[in-house]
């Protein structure tokens, strides 16, 4: 013990006053002959550091993930989709103007769509989905109208062309100018039986919204045009309702019943999308449980190093509590000693978990160049890119997890050492 330590030991001081956090940094400190504690000290707070940026990272992305989902999921489908029970929407236009007219709601549009093959220059024909919409309504879809890669919407109504995904002009072929035939099963009633019905349609325009399965396989016509092919002259199948707030799609139910003034099915997006965000929500939280234990595991390196720093420090401690440190004295000094680490160790965490979410997208290209192998390819994930999106709540739930498992650990060992009998730990000495 130092003269500095004996004279700040035996002034009478408050709890965390300077002599106690004197004594904590020098426990903190690696020398020589406790090395192997130092290194103990370093693990726990490497482990607390991986922990809480990995919960930070996979959060992040997941919850990037999600939202990256439904903008594009609610982008180009609507909110609400209304299909007739007792007869086919023959007024669609009249009752679309009621409709655009209610509170709360941004807009409606029809909407024929039917399931088709397709063949292009190359390949062999694959199936898509054949959705007939109107130029006026199309340039209502953002996520569709401001990704157009080649080509224009200009005109789409009388063009007598479709738009197709960028997925499916490179599977296909396929570019402006070319045609793509279309293949549907619901063809003509002849003497012979139904023969399919077969049509070639110029490509006008190719889109890019990022969700390689709308990408590859959904054809856009005019309305007009889908009416003829599938045999819906003068009539829809369904009506897409978009609203100000898709949260708030249970309110708008009965208002949209009302002025139909018919029978309806409705069905809103969380209906058609249940299973999938309840397995991504399912997944998110699994997850977050599982990342847990990084920290626990760390948490708990920090008890064994700190009884080990009780066990060699006995007989300082013992000559503490001699030159008048009180027991409370003793267990703040190694409550500081064990809070430091897990605290700095968060810190750490933190600004590790924010660099590589704000840099995501770059790492992964680094690693896809690195292995050349395509990580996160979008044909399996939806999305064309790794998105990560920090939620300040999350975050700020991960930090005080880590922070109460830190000082949790402490706690054991701190006390352990508070109630270290001197006379015992001296009789050796």
């Amino acid at each position: 013990m130092s003269e500095t330590a004996t004279a700040e030991a035996r002034r009478p001081s408050g709890p965390f006053s300077a002599f106690e956090r004197m004594i904590a940094w020098r426990y903190l400190r690696s020398r020589r002959r406790d090395s192997f504690i130092s290194v103990i000290a370093g693990f726990s707070f490497t482990g607390i550091m991986l922990g809480v940026a990995t919960l930070i990272i996979v959060m992040a992305v997941m919850n990037g993930f999600r939202a990256e989902l439904l903008t594009r999921i609610l982008g180009i489908n609507g909110h609400i989709v209304m299909q007739p029970m007792d007869r086919p929407f023959d007024d669609y236009a009249d009752l679309i103007k009621r409709i655009d007219a209610i509170p709360g709601i941004t807009y409606a549009i029809p909407v024929v769509e039917g399931q088709a093959l397709v063949q292009g220059n190359v390949g062999t024909p694959t199936g898509a989905l054949v959705r007939g919409l109107r130029g006026e309504d199309l340039a209502k879809l953002k996520m569709i109208s401001d990704n157009i890669k080649q080509g224009t919407l200009q005109g789409f109504d009388d063009s007598g062309g479709i738009a197709i995904g960028t997925g499916m002009a490179q599977l296909l072929g396929l570019s402006i100018g070319d045609s793509l035939t279309i293949i549907s099963p619901d063809g003509d009633v002849t003497p012979f039986g139904v023969t399919p019905r077969v049509k070639a349609y110029k490509v006008v325009a190719i889109f890019a919204i990022g969700m390689s399965d709308f990408d590859k396989s959904v054809v856009i016509m005019p309305l007009s045009q889908a009416q003829l092919f599938f045999n819906q002259e003068n009539k829809v199948q369904s009506i897409e309702v978009y609203v100000d707030n898709p949260d708030n799609v249970d309110a708008l139910k009965k208002p949209i019943e009302e002025v139909a003034g018919r029978q309806l099915l409705l069905t809103d997006w969380r209906q058609r999308n249940q299973a999938f965000f309840s397995a991504l929500s399912v997944e998110r939280n699994v997850m977050f449980m599982i990342l847990t234990l990084i920290v626990l595991v760390a948490a708990l390196n920090i008890i064994s190093g700190l009884i080990m720093l009780v066990k060699d420090k006995g007989s300082d401690i013992a000559i503490l509590r001699t030159m008048g440190a009180t027991s409370g004295s003793i267990l703040r000094i190694f409550l500081m000693t064990g809070a430091a680490i897990g605290t700095a160790g968060t810190v750490a965490g933190v600004v590790l978990g924010i660099l590589v979410c704000l840099n995501v997208e770059r790492i992964r290209e680094f690693f896809s160049w690195i292995t050349g192998t395509v990580i996160f390819n979008p044909e399996f994930y939806f999305l064309s890119q790794l998105p990560a999106k920090m939620d300040a709540g999350e975050t700020i739930s991960v930090i005080a997890m880590a922070l109460g498992l830190s000082f949790l650990a402490t706690l054991f060992p701190a006390w352990r050492a508070a109630k270290l009998d001197p006379v015992e730990a001296l009789r050796y000495e």
